[in-house]
């Protein structure tokens, strides 16, 4: 089964994405044999994410893509996402652009809902040297927005998780293996909903 990853490249401040570090991780540690995982950078702007988001979807329909997203304001903590909602894109992004009407996709429905329970996921995990909670709203940013696109195009098959900036307590190899705990446990939700 292929399952995609995505983290982001460098803005504002951030010279080093946490994200993009995270997803690098986990790729070295991997998902077992059965999972064929493919990792890419998203850039910070609206259009070209969506362009990239969109190809994921219709040339390589993976099982499940997830996204991993720099929350600058949260301090060791990791943040599933429940849900991508289409409009209020006011922020400009790393180059100067945002979306026309500030909406991801025109017709779309107000939100879109994961496949994935992230409740239950966050009642159901625990991680070594790093707090989780579950959230509703993954901000209006390049994040939701991408994270909006990629449920739109997948049929629901997305799931976001926000992690926090590096730092001397919470380091890549923390994030990698976090995600890697956080991951295993989708795609078991993932197996169990087909069967």
């Amino acid at each position: 089964h292929l399952s995609f990853f995505t983290g982001f490249g460098p803005f504002r401040q951030y010279l080093v994405n946490s994200s993009w570090e995270a997803v690098k991780e986990l790729s070295k540690r991997g998902l077992g044999k059965d999972i064929d995982l493919q990792i890419m950078q998203l850039p910070v702007a609206y259009q070209k994410a969506k362009e990239k988001v969109f190809k994921i979807w219709t040339t390589l329909q993976p099982l499940l893509t997830v996204h991993v997203g720099l929350a600058s304001t949260s301090k060791e903590l990791i943040i599933l996402e429940q849900c991508g909602k289409n409009k209020g894109y006011q922020e400009m992004d790393a180059c100067g652009f945002h979306p026309e009407g500030g909406c991801c996709i025109l017709d779309g429905p107000e939100k879109i809902e994961s496949i994935i329970n992230m409740k239950s996921l966050w009642k159901n995990i625990s991680l070594e040297g790093i707090d989780i909670i579950f959230s509703r709203d993954a901000g209006r940013y390049i994040c939701d927005y991408t994270y909006y696109t990629s449920l739109y195009y997948g049929n629901g098959r997305a799931a976001f998780i926000h992690v926090p900036p590096l730092s001397k307590s919470v380091t890549a190899h923390i994030l990698g293996k976090a995600l890697q705990t956080i991951i295993l446990e989708m795609l078991k939700q993932c197996r169990e909903e087909r069967e």
